[in-house]
């Protein structure tokens, strides 16, 4: 198995860590009540799911 012949710094193991960091979910808007909702999914706010109503309005899974 390989192993390194020299320490990496600091400094270049922290660089390499920086890009390793949750992204924030994107939102879009409702096409009927026009709150914001996750992309793909139901909305929470009045049930629609493309184009028609699939639950309750307010009902929580």
């Amino acid at each position: 198995m390989a192993n390194p012949k020299r320490r990496h710094s600091k400094a270049r193991t922290r660089t390499r860590r920086s890009t390793w960091k949750a992204a924030v979910p994107e939102m879009s808007r409702c096409p009927q009540c026009h709150q914001p909702k996750l992309p793909h999914r139901v909305c929470p706010h009045c049930g629609a799911y493309a184009g028609r109503t699939v639950l309750q309005a307010g009902a929580e899974s």
